[in-house]
């Protein structure tokens, strides 16, 4: 049991840790330098925040996803892709959740890299899966011609976007389109394959080639406005429903169009009287450890962000490096599997490490996400797994067939589930608990987070082995085994740190701890709006 001063002094650990966050995050969020909003509004033109201001119900809770995605990426051709290019927020219109995907003209010229592609279809899966109705805010220069073979031709390329729109209009999912910019080449079809389309006079424009291009092609010379301005397609081609004058009455004419969208379905999930947690929000920061190792009480953790007194525990005194339990988080009926980081010892007076997953483990969770199934019960994964148990006795006891009914499980839920990284998320328990392969509904991370495939010490000393393995014939000095660790921790350091994993959209975004409550009670709520599959067919498992 921690000290009183030790857990003051993990919180204040902590709190240096989400200050950093908050200040990338407000880094992030800024619209550009004075200069270049500016040039913006000479141009008639919003900034995404100001968009977003006149778009979403003022005061109503939004969620970005993907905020950090761009970080450090793609120095070769200048850096500075702000989110990607692209921002995608939940949020509500009316008082009805939506997606809104929004290019930002002001990170190189909106054009469409490779992450601006992984993070739209990122995007449309989350409209999918949540039949959520999806508004597009077009301002954008087209792919990115310089990398243009990341791209372009690829099953996951820019294609697929297209392809995504017909399957969301063939599943009636609403689709708005409003061109507050350009619209060129391929990206073109992006609106018109939306249900509704807007144009902006003057600024909005959409086009298979721009005026350049077709005198290049076809000695055809022509300006903007007629060959692809709102006069044009409201006029003559038809390719727009609606003519606006301005941003701000286009955004006004979304605001009415999303107010007449029908009621969409729901999952049924249940939600109760909403009860404040038993202890603070900021309790949080003292209970999990911001030095990632040490030991602790998952329930202390939990106890910050579920409802006072509905936390029942599951199988209990069984496999107790995993605590399932069902809860209520903001009302929201819920199962939780949570990794237990403390030592504990079994009835047969084996001691078990915190963190890893047993069989008895792996068995106890892949039954409770069946019972969550039965019961529709979304289910919340709280990662800090270093993986399954190894070693002789694990193997003769069946570890892969345990873990392969809990991966199993986790494969074929019906319900929705969402994933949160507290700590270590390695190997195949990032499989087990529900990481990005596994199609949860939404994944976040804490400062803290680590994804990888092991810990950058054991990855590290398995590496030097090999290494060792190869010089045989010349043998490493001490020296150059510690040069060689060294620059091995280093790198794992820089590339399983929740930053990274965000910047490439591994993960839909960092979170401070304490705002863990209210985004579950939020996703779920998200969720709620596709109905679920009457069935849970599973598959073969191995009993």
């Amino acid at each position: 049991m921690p000290t009183e001063a030790q857990l003051q002094a993990n919180e204040a650990k902590y709190l240096e840790l989400c200050e950093e966050l908050q200040r990338r995050l407000s880094e992030n969020a800024k619209a550009g330098t004075e200069k270049a909003i500016a040039r913006q509004h000479s141009k008639g033109k919003l900034t995404i925040p100001e968009r977003f201001d006149l778009l979403f119900d003022s005061g109503a809770p939004r969620v970005e996803i993907g905020a950090l995605v761009g970080d450090g990426m793609y120095e070769e051709v200048g850096g500075g892709i702000t989110s990607g290019g692209v921002r995608t927020v939940a949020g509500q219109i009316e008082g009805r959740d939506v997606l809104v995907v929004a290019n930002d003209s002001m990170v190189k010229a909106g054009a469409w890299l490779p992450i601006t592609i992984k993070k739209m279809l990122r995007a449309q899966e989350i409209a999918i899966e949540n039949r959520l109705p999806t508004i597009y805010l077009v301002d954008s220069a087209g792919v990115f011609l310089p990398m243009q073979e990341d791209i372009f031709p690829d099953r996951e390329h820019a294609g697929r976007i297209f392809y995504n729109n017909s399957r969301m209009s063939a599943l009636g999912i609403p689709q708005i389109a409003a061109i507050v910019g350009p619209c060129v080449a391929g990206g073109a079809y992006l609106p018109v394959l939306s249900d509704e389309i807007l144009i902006v006079k003057q600024t909005g424009s959409v086009f298979l080639a721009g005026p350049f291009l077709v005198e290049a092609a076809i000695g055809e010379k022509v300006d903007k406005e007629t060959l692809g301005g709102a006069e044009t397609h409201c006029e003559v081609s038809g390719v727009c429903d609606y003519e606006e004058e301005s941003e701000e009455s286009c955004l006004a004419r979304v605001r009415e169009i999303v107010r007449s969208l029908p009621k969409g379905e729901s999952a049924g999930l249940l939600r109760e009287e909403s009860i404040a947690p038993a202890r603070l929000a900021d309790d949080v920061l003292k209970h999990f450890p911001a030095n990632g190792s040490a030991t602790y009480e998952v329930s202390d953790v939990l106890e910050c962000i579920v409802d006072e007194g509905s936390l029942v525990e599951y199988k209990a005194k069984y496999g107790k490096t995993i605590l399932c339990a069902t809860a209520r988080i903001d009302g929201w009926a819920c199962g939780i599997v949570a990794n237990q980081r403390t030592l504990v010892r079994t009835k047969t007076g084996e001691m078990q490490i915190g963190g890893v997953i047993y069989s008895d483990s792996a068995d106890k969770a892949a039954r409770f996400i069946l019972n969550c199934n039965q019961k529709s019960l979304p289910i919340l994964f709280f990662h800090d797994v270093t993986g399954f148990m190894v070693g002789s006795r694990a193997e003769r006891g069946g570890i892969i067939k345990d873990g392969a009914k809990m991966v199993n499980a986790v494969s074929n839920s019906r319900v929705p589930l969402i994933s949160f990284v507290m700590g270590n998320s390695n190997g195949a328990g990032n499989y087990a608990m529900c990481g990005r392969a596994y199609g949860p509904r939404f994944l976040f991370a804490w400062p803290t987070a680590r994804i990888a495939v092991m810990g950058g010490e054991q990855a590290s000393r398995t590496l030097l082995s090999l290494e060792k393995q190869k010089r045989k014939s010349n043998p490493m000095t001490e020296e150059e085994e510690k040069a060689f660790l060294d620059h091995m921790r280093e790198h794992y350091e820089s590339t399983t740190n929740p930053y990274h994993a965000a910047s490439r959209l591994w993960i839909d975004g960092i979170i401070d701890p304490r705002r863990t409550r209210e985004m579950a009670s939020h996703l779920i709520r998200l969720c709620n709006h596709a109905q679920l599959r009457p069935d849970f067919p599973t598959g073969v498992i191995q009993t």
